[in-house]
């Protein structure tokens, strides 16, 4: 896709996201904080709001005509996520709050049970705090070892020092598919593989990859995936875990409570099948039914052709950041076809704190993050406090990354007349 097609697509897609035709502090406002949270299109508030003003009921439990609506569009959406992720199986898709709660989820319903003292749990330094504190919980209580994959010299995943891990004592590799700070693509297929060869199980955190490409679970063959529908368009309060179906079957339930049971007595009682086993409840019906709208929403545009335009953006981020010498980004530089990271770009500016950039950009409008991004172990590793993270998604244009470029240069010129 070239840059001529994304204006056209960044001008046929922006009219749908009434949130981004606002000023801010008196200027048009520019979001770059999508790793954080994207915005929703029109499609999945429409959604949103028609279950609540005409299906409102609960699923499952009623034969009475809202209810069956709730029903049929609550397990619909369930389709659709797993026809998005290429799950062969509907089941395989269990509905979360959130990948934090999935994670957890998978560390409690399988880790708590099978793991035993002197196991070995393989991580990356790289993990979100969702996909490192589950885990140092289950090792703390059942004598599991943690070990961590190290980065390589341009601050990717270091597949070699990963091989040197993985052993016999593996039961677990829990990944990240793309950092969240580094902006790296871990080599997921790769990482799979390896562990499968001892046994082990791969969960992959794809928070950042389902949203921007085509993500097969198949193909990948992990055991769990997880995603956060936040990220991609949907509500917050809505996520979900990809589990292979005997696997998932083979997990004891998460919570206990309404529709996760078969049959109930007063002191025992048998489960539901999967999915309904992890899914104890009322759930988040109608996010889940405007998740489903968010993955018809992408789908329409195409996932092929939200990753073209995403490479054609980032590898203009770069170009202009890489531009100013006060800069200094984290992770891979891209690469010729930009397929070695996704649309972020973590990076300090000298001396200027980055919650003071936030501060001086959000003057002018421009939403970036600042801070940790939930990964204080990474920043800790590579010698930083904090960083200013600028993160675009498809409705994001060239002309905006030029407002944020100008308004940077500025910042920069300011902070350092204060501290020349």
């Amino acid at each position: 896709m070239t840059l001529t097609q994304e204006k056209t697509l960044a001008a046929r897609v922006r009219a749908d996201f009434p949130i981004l035709h606002q000023a801010i502090h008196g200027k048009p406002l520019v979001y770059l904080d999508n790793a954080a949270s994207s915005q929703k299109p029109l499609a999945v508030l429409d959604a949103l709001r028609h279950y609540y003003q005409n299906d409102n009921a609960n699923v499952h439990r009623g034969v009475h005509t809202l209810s069956s609506r709730a029903t049929d569009g609550y397990e619909g959406a369930r389709d659709k996520v797993a026809a998005f992720v290429n799950a062969a199986h509907r089941e395989e898709i269990i509905y979360t709050r959130n990948a934090t709660e999935a994670i957890n989820l998978v560390a409690y319903a399988w880790g708590m049970s099978t793991l035993q003292r002197g196991d070995e749990i393989i991580l990356s330094v790289m993990e979100h705090h969702a996909n490192l504190i589950p885990w140092q919980f289950v090792a703390q209580k059942t004598g599991a070892v943690l070990r961590f994959v190290e980065l390589t010299g341009t601050q990717d995943f270091d597949l070699d020092h990963y091989r040197s891990l993985v052993s016999d004592k593996t039961k677990l590799v829990s990944v990240v598919h793309a950092s969240n700070m580094l902006g790296c693509i871990n080599p997921v297929e790769d990482i799979v593989a390896i562990a499968h060869q001892y046994g082990a199980k791969v969960l992959i955190d794809a928070c950042q990859s389902v949203p921007h490409s085509v993500v097969d679970v198949q193909a990948l063959d992990c055991d769990w995936l997880v995603a956060s529908g936040h990220k991609m368009c949907a509500p917050t309060g809505i996520g979900f875990l990809y589990g292979k179906k005997e696997l998932l079957r083979s997990m004891p339930p998460f919570m206990g409570g309404g529709e996760m049971i078969a049959d109930v007595f007063f002191d025992q009682a048998t489960y539901a099948d999967i999915p309904h086993r992890f899914e104890a409840g009322t759930p988040a019906i109608g996010e889940a039914i405007a998740l489903g709208a968010a993955v018809d929403y992408l789908m329409a545009i195409g996932m092929d052709k939200i990753h073209a335009y995403e490479q054609e953006l980032t590898a203009y981020l770069f170009q202009q950041l890489n531009a100013i010498s006060e800069v200094k980004i984290y992770g891979p530089q891209p690469d010729a076809g930009v397929t070695n990271r996704v649309g972020l770009a973590a990076f300090t500016t000298g001396a200027v704190h980055p919650h003071d950039l936030s501060t001086i950009l959000d003057q002018a409008g421009i939403a970036i993050r600042a801070g940790h991004h939930c990964t204080q172990p990474l920043h800790r590793h590579l010698g930083a406090q904090s960083t200013a993270r600028a993160s675009v998604y498809f409705y994001n244009t060239r002309e905006e990354i030029d407002t944020f470029i100008t308004a940077l240069k500025e910042a920069i010129e300011f902070f350092g007349g204060i501290f020349g």
